[in-house]
């Protein structure tokens, strides 16, 4: 792969022999480094990544020109390579917000969810009013929050959009990081603020009078109404409501102090956005190290992404704790297959043009590189979207790899803290978890330092993959203690809560 670029007729000495390249060579692309025979496999990172399509010589490029998609899942070699649990890292710590039920927040947010595509302007009106000017009185408040979503209704009643977006929500209202909580809805919709309430375990409870939700995460003094628009006779008595209830919640939760715990309180949502060639021998390399620190010191480590994991499958099914986590994973897969077939497309087609130009060629290539922000830990658990999850150590959720669905779905199943590494330039945030956004080379964190946390480029020279992974590791630490990522400081995070929408819209 070249680290810079190469120009057409420049000579490279190589381990195997010299090379004359035989055309120009971007930063982040490949060539060949022998003779590979039409029909025949080429390999990166020790593994299969495509079928040539054409003779191909030593120092020709290789991408979409000349190389093809042909991978077939191995369904045999299921938990034949578990490994041993690593050494446990003892006394480390963060400063977290600790909830009644347990679960430990990084962030003190108040939530205003939206049940439905129809009330989330009132949700949005109501979160805007309170200002950073407002909030200034409330230090310890993060923010008000609006999720709000282009779903529903125009869906099938507990129907498999309906059961989704239920689950996001829910995960949402119960997230540690949400101190408390108002629901609106427009009052006819399919998504019913009653249905949701029942569905996600919200118990209904009776307070002067007023119908109130709680969640299990929040004390019975965090209770919240809510609220329906036509109940309430419109737009603007719903929002006047709502910002009566945010403001008078404000100071319960700016009372609520970060204390010390142990980081096996961490859960880590692991993501990579915008890949390119050097993702796979940076950033996430270094991102599986840090997540295996997670994971030796009692905490969780989620790997997402599932159209990004097919063709490198097999490093995760070999080494799963049990063959049947093993074929839960392989059964995701079958069933994206079918999914993306019913609208004739492949899983080949998930490379983006920016994953292309910056090196990337096939998908198989792509989730190698990808897989490797999951460290080496075993395969503990597959989780459907937006599931809680409740498992120690490292496991998969299945979702697309598109950046703000994807990560939706992990924080709503209970990430407390968010790694995205890229190499082409996302730009991102997901309120109310901090994302730690990560540069694969020098030249992007440069030219995008506004946008960048850390830098993993230094791989490439100035420290190991396991120095940069420890780094990346204390910055974890630091993070979910309070430090502001540079998207929180930036204001990211409204406006990538998207829930995955799976099956028909009516």
């Amino acid at each position: 792969m070249a680290l810079q670029d190469w120009t057409r007729g420049q000579k490279l000495d190589l381990e195997s022999g010299s090379v004359v390249l035989s055309a120009n060579i971007p930063a982040g692309h490949k060539i060949a480094t022998d003779t590979i025979q039409i029909h025949q496999e080429v390999n990166k990172y020790g593994w299969p990544i495509g079928i040539a399509t054409e003779l191909i010589r030593p120092g020709d490029h290789i991408h979409s020109h000349n190389l093809r998609c042909e991978h077939k899942m191995d369904f045999e070699g299921l938990a034949t390579e578990t490994p041993i649990a690593p050494p446990k890292i003892q006394g480390k710590t963060f400063e977290g917000f600790v909830r009644e039920n347990g679960s430990v927040g990084t962030r003190n947010y108040i939530a205003v969810i939206s049940t439905v595509n129809c009330s989330a302007a009132v949700s949005r009106y109501v979160a805007n009013h309170f200002t950073a000017e407002v909030l200034q009185a409330f230090p310890n408040v993060d923010g008000v929050v609006a999720f709000k979503h282009d779903s529903g209704c125009g869906m099938a009643y507990e129907g498999i959009k309906h059961q989704t977006l239920s689950k996001v929500l829910g995960g949402i209202a119960r997230h540690p990081n949400i101190a408390a909580y108002v629901l609106i809805g427009l009052g006819c919709e399919q998504n019913t603020l009653g249905h949701l309430m029942k569905s996600q375990k919200l118990i209904p409870l009776r307070l002067n009078g007023t119908n109130v939700a709680s969640s299990n995460s929040t004390s019975s003094s965090m209770n919240v109404p809510v609220l329906s628009i036509q109940d309430l006779g419109g737009t603007q008595a719903t929002v006047k409501k709502g910002v009566e209830l945010v403001r008078s919640l404000l100071p319960v939760v700016d009372a609520m102090q970060r204390t010390t715990v142990s980081a096996d309180n961490l859960i880590l949502a692991t993501k990579c956005g915008g890949s390119d060639g050097y993702s796979g021998i940076t950033a996430n390399p270094a991102l599986g190290v840090a997540a295996d620190r997670v994971v030796a010191c009692g905490g969780t480590a989620i790997l997402s992404e599932t159209t990004e994991l097919y063709g490198a499958e097999q490093l995760f099914t070999r080494r799963a704790q049990s063959p049947e986590v093993a074929r839960a994973l392989l059964a995701r897969l079958e069933w994206w297959k079918e999914y993306v077939g019913k609208y004739n497309e492949e899983i080949d087609n998930n490379p983006s043009i920016g994953n292309k130009a910056g090196g990337l060629t096939t998908i198989v290539e792509k989730s190698l590189g990808a897989a490797s922000k999951g460290g080496s830990t075993a395969l503990q658990g597959v989780y459907q979207y937006a599931e809680q999850v409740k498992t120690k150590g490292l496991v998969i959720m299945d979702a697309p790899g598109f950046d703000p669905a994807c990560v939706t779905g992990m924080v709503a199943g209970g990430a407390n803290v968010v790694v995205f590494t890229t190499g082409r330039g996302s730009c991102f945030g997901c309120k109310p978890v901090p994302s730690i956004k990560v540069a694969t080379n020098t030249a992007l964190y440069d030219r995008m330092t506004e946008d960048m946390d850390l830098n993993m480029g230094t791989v490439l020279g100035e420290e190991t993959i396991e120095q940069a992974g420890d780094r990346m590791f204390d910055a974890i630490l630091e993070t979910a203690s309070g430090k502001k990522t540079k998207s929180e400081l930036l204001g990211y995070g409204d406006d990538e809560f998207v829930p995955w929408a799976i099956g028909p819209t009516l």
